[in-house]
């Protein structure tokens, strides 16, 4: 081709990739902006336990609520994006997944979280760690940030009066449904060491109207899914990149076992009224999600090396973010009493 026709041709190449990327990156910026909506609105929400319809001039009530639980879910998908950068794996900006409100919605924390897709094959199991812990442990980072600063900027009694005047009533809450959430090991060791006994300390089963508190506790919620050791979660990646396809597999049916008995428990617990206090059909649910979706078994990657000390010990930290965040009984709905 002569170079009277060759430059015009790579010019309008280089024109159509360059408006290929900004219209992706209009894209992300779109779902961002819909999700930081949904999720002020979702905020409203659960802080004044009303369905709206709200002044425009109050949206600034769930900002709280929104900025702290983007705060983690981009923390927790730009660890990967960059681990995947730094590793030369291609990878998309983060997907936020915005979640409305609909009437009659019980539990909306406005999104379903994000995520970013590989576009390259991961070479080997060192990039596949690195990939796979980062994400988790930057959100777990971030949640234990929110926490600190929700558990140390408590707002008086006069705030749950607010929402409810009759909070200290004996008839209080004897009406309708209960929404309580479950605790966690790191939720109550923070709970125990940043409060006093001066101070009031909303219960679980209203610390839904804490922002801080409710973000953290969610962010806490969704570490503790993704770190779970079965397939392609990170949990999954993590395990497979330091023990092995063989071992991997073994701890991630025995994961997925554990699971499904738990869950069971809750389907159990709920339909038969037993108080165990242990279980829920929502982790029976993510359970039969993992197996018909996202599958049990991790593909091998093209080359497997012996992971280093210092990934090793990184490994087995992740797995204690797994235990301190995860619930048996995340949530619970109990009608008043």
């Amino acid at each position: 081709m002569s170079e009277e026709f060759r430059e015009p041709y790579f010019s309008l190449n280089l024109e159509r990739e360059e408006r290929k990327e900004k219209n992706k990156i209009a894209v992300h910026l779109l779902l961002f902006l819909v999700t930081f909506f949904t999720t002020t609105i979702a905020g409203m929400e659960w802080i004044t336990g009303s369905a709206g319809p709200y002044e425009v001039a109050s949206l600034r009530i769930g900002l709280p609520y929104s900025i702290s639980i983007l705060f983690i879910l981009a923390s927790h998908e730009f660890g990967h994006y960059f681990a995947a950068r730094i590793h030369k794996v291609r990878a998309t900006l983060p997907y936020f997944i915005p979640l409305p409100s609909f009437s009659g919605m019980f539990l909306n924390f406005g999104t379903m979280g994000a995520v970013i897709r590989t576009k390259t094959a991961v070479p080997d199991n060192k990039a596949m760690f690195d990939i796979g812990v980062a994400g988790p442990l930057a959100g777990f980072v971030a949640s234990l940030i929110v926490l600190v600063y929700g558990f140390t900027h408590l707002p008086g009694v006069g705030y749950i009066l607010a929402i409810h005047p009759d909070y200290f009533t004996p008839g209080y809450g004897s009406a309708g449904l209960n929404l309580k959430f479950g605790d966690t090991l790191l939720f109550s060791f923070l709970r125990h060491v940043l409060t006093n006994s001066s101070q009031f300390v909303p219960p679980m089963s209203e610390i839904y109207h804490y922002p801080f508190l409710c973000v953290g506790w969610f962010g806490l919620f969704v570490t503790s899914m993704n770190m779970i050791p079965v397939g392609q979660l990170d949990g999954g990646h993590i395990i497979y990149s330091m023990l092995g396809g063989d071992k991997h597999k073994i701890i991630s049916w025995s994961s997925l076992v554990i699971l499904l008995v738990i869950g069971l428990s809750g389907l159990v617990e709920e339909f038969f009224g037993f108080n165990w206090g242990i279980g829920w059909t929502g982790w029976l649910v993510w359970a039969l999600v993992l197996f018909f979706v996202i599958k049990v078994k991790h593909p091998p990657v093209l080359y497997f090396h012996k992971l280093d000390r210092t990934r090793l010990i990184i490994g087995w930290i992740s797995i204690a973010v797994l235990l301190l965040s995860f619930s048996p009984s995340p949530i619970s709905i109990a009608a008043g009493s």
